[in-house]
């Protein structure tokens, strides 16, 4: 059965934003271009104290755009940058899609066996990085066994780094000799063209390419455009912002929330390669930063600070979380803090990442991920029969339907026949949707414990973990139980300075906070906790260290 208007969450809208407002959808060659006919003379980018316009970045895209096209490459074929946040990452992305090209964004964190599949996977023979060091060895090794055909390297002393980077490797192309050549002609490039090969989790332990065409990014800044539409909106960006780019760009969250939302409105990304509390607080209080697009644990990181209230953050006027649930009690200590709602919601890659997000002004409460944005439609269906559709307060899977979903991934027909039922994408995430038409995050359905035939879901009990005053950070995971199967099992960071927190200590804290089928039956304590690329904190890293305990 199919959701039908008026839907719940349209009446739950913020004055000011319509569900039926037009959803634009282009290239991103023409969002560039359309920037800098708007932009061109303003700052589209900051980094190490050097700014570059719009013009600028349209103009080294173009330099780009023709040293692949003297390399060879036509359209349709791949490459991929293996890219910490540099300028030569919105050059050389800019630059591909001029040439016509599809690209490939590879992590940092990922081992060189799941590169390798990558490349492969995706037929990627060119490869981008810079010569910084650790990075810039992995690229060699890829380039030495065979994984790709050419190592394009860019010097990233040439944006002022403060030490030199490595030399250049034997066989790599120099970025300098790179760039430049032959006008490209239009490629001819439409919405429906795949833009990136996008890569997450697969249902067989190896990483799958979502296909994000033109017109699923385009459509997703569009989209998030209409939701800024409303009165008084501290959501909305345009000039004169000034947006914190400490998000990795391999990651969608920063691709379009940062990267691609910021130069359609004409923004100003304070681009960082990595996040670090003083240097974020430097850009805030000096650089007066106007919009910061966080995860958890850097909300974390900040919240901890022991002068958190003497800091100056009256530059600040959006801050927002996002790439997975947000503790309530960290929520409340920035907001006491900063003086801003922490914006929040939820997306995934295959939404290029839009989904829901959360109202200006709506207290958070666990779970909560909000409202489905203007054109995307949202429904919870049964866990046991993904055609059923459930009604408000009954939990199921979440699944969508939009202009910014994928339509699909690369070279997996048979992962693609479950992820689609009806049209409608199943996303893999267990939620509900209230009388209002507010949606909720229970956990992912991956994650999800059974535990003596109960469902228990993770991030609940993590919620309630983060009330402990003495935790910095905490993840749960399932572990194996004789009698009930499964039982939650709670890895924990302490604060600095804080008391060994034993298991009979954390029940007796749980004791009216959790259900007794929720309640932990092991705890671990460490110094800090694995995560994952974008900052999130890693189950999955957790839950294989057990399984090989386990033998």
């Amino acid at each position: 059965m199919a959701m039908t208007r008026p839907y719940p969450w349209e009446a739950s809208y913020p004055e000011g934003v319509h569900f039926d407002a037009p959803v634009l959808r282009a290239t991103l060659p023409q969002l560039l271009s359309d920037a800098v006919a708007k932009f061109g003379a303003g700052t589209a980018i900051e980094f190490r104290d050097k700014p570059i316009s719009f013009s600028e970045l349209a103009r080294r895209a173009e330099l780009a755009a023709r040293g692949f096209k003297r390399l060879g490459l036509a359209k349709g074929d791949t490459v991929a940058f293996y890219l910490h946040n540099t300028p030569y990452h919105p050059i050389a992305f800019f630059g591909a899609f001029q040439a016509g090209l599809r690209v490939v964004l590879l992590s940092p964190l990922d081992a060189p066996r799941v590169l390798a599949h990558k490349l492969k996977d995706s037929g990627a023979r060119t490869l981008i990085a810079t010569n910084i060091p650790g990075m810039l060895q992995v690229a060699e090794r890829l380039l030495a066994e065979g994984h790709a055909d050419r190592l394009i390297v860019g010097e990233d002393q040439a944006w002022g780094t403060p030490s030199p980077g490595l030399p250049l490797p034997e066989g790599a192309i120099n970025w300098a000799d790179f760039e430049g050549g032959d006008p490209v002609a239009d490629p001819g490039l439409t919405p429906d063209d795949v833009a990136c090969l996008q890569y997450t989790g697969g249902t067989t332990g190896l990483p799958r390419a979502a296909m994000l065409t033109h017109g699923n990014l385009t459509a997703a800044i569009s989209m998030i455009d209409n939701w800024g539409a409303a009165k008084d909106a501290a959501f909305s960006v345009g000039p004169g912002d000034k947006l914190i780019g400490v998000l990795p760009l391999f990651h969608i969250y920063a691709l379009t929330g940062v990267l691609l939302r910021a130069l359609s409105a004409g923004a100003e990304i304070m681009l960082r390669p990595r996040f670090d509390v003083a240097t974020t607080l430097d850009d805030i209080e000096k650089k007066r930063a106007t919009v910061f697009p966080g995860v958890p644990t850097m909300w974390i990181a900040l919240a901890g600070l022991p002068d958190l209230e003497s800091r100056d953050f009256s530059s600040l006027r959006f801050a927002g979380s996002g790439g997975a649930p947000l503790p309530a009690e960290i929520a409340v200590r920035i907001e006491a803090a900063t003086g801003c709602k922490l914006g929040g919601g939820w997306g995934m890659t295959e939404t290029s990442p839009v989904g829901a997000l959360i109202p200006a002004g709506v207290t958070y409460r666990p779970g909560l991920i909000g409202l489905p944005v203007p054109g995307l439609v949202m429904r919870i269906v049964s866990l046991d029969d993904p055609t059923k559709e459930l009604g408000a307060n009954e939990r199921g899977e979440i699944c969508i339907q939009g202009p910014n979903v994928t339509p699909g991934y690369y070279n997996r027909p048979e992962e693609n026949a479950k992820a689609f039922v009806d049209g409608w994408f199943l996303t893999g995430d267990v939620g509900y949707m209230d009388e209002q038409g507010y949606f909720y995050l229970v956990d992912r359905k991956k994650d999800m414990i059974i535990s003596g035939g109960f469902n228990v879901y993770p991030a609940m009990i993590e919620d309630a973990v983060y009330e402990h005053p003495d935790v910095s950070e905490c993840a749960v995971i399932g572990i194996p139980d004789p009698y009930r199967g499964q039982a939650a099992k709670v890895f924990v960071a302490l604060k600095p300075g804080a008391a060994e927190l034993t298991l009979d200590a954390l029940k007796a804290f749980l004791a009216d906070r959790v259900g007794r089928h929720e309640m932990p039956a092991a705890i671990e304590i460490r110094e800090t906790l694995p995560k994952t690329p974008v900052g999130k904190l890693s189950r999955k890293e957790l839950s294989d260290e057990e399984k090989a305990k386990a033998g």
